[in-house]
């Protein structure tokens, strides 16, 4: 079964997660913040994380950079329901930002069961295919 980590302090955002995930065959624990998600991934494996941007106490953007730094191999989706009060004023790309640091994919909150399940397919075949490739090349 295809495990997934989930780290966000919204414990709604969580559950939504949660639900359609479990409803697809995936096997899903939740952390609600940066250090419990850190103790989570040295405690078990994971095949993909989702993280949250912005938490308290560990911000998303160390946690993306400390995940991927850990376990470099495992797809990590950043996500962010940051929203900027005008979408004419510059504002930086938090997504953009949070793929710099080793993000595989990005999702705006609020996104759909369609484009969760979407992105996590995709992660997931493209680290099948890294490996397999890798595999191929040994």
């Amino acid at each position: 079964m295809t495990r997934v980590l989930i780290v966000d302090d919204d414990p709604l955002v969580c559950t939504a997660i949660e639900l359609c995930l479990e409803r697809h065959g995936f096997e899903v624990t939740i952390a609600d913040g940066g250090d419990t998600g850190l103790r989570a991934l040295e405690d078990s494996g994971f095949d993909l994380m989702l993280v949250d941007i912005f938490m308290p106490h560990m911000r998303g953007f160390e946690s993306i950079r400390i995940f991927h730094e850990r376990a470099p191999t495992i797809p990590l989706i950043a996500m962010s329901g940051y929203a900027f009060a005008k979408l004419d004023s510059p504002a930086p790309d938090f997504l953009r930002m949070a793929l710099e640091l080793g993000a595989t994919r990005c999702l705006r909150k609020p996104f759909t069961p369609t484009a969760l399940l979407a992105a996590v397919n995709e992660c997931l075949a493209e680290a099948r295919s890294r490996f397999s490739g890798a595999a191929r090349s040994n």
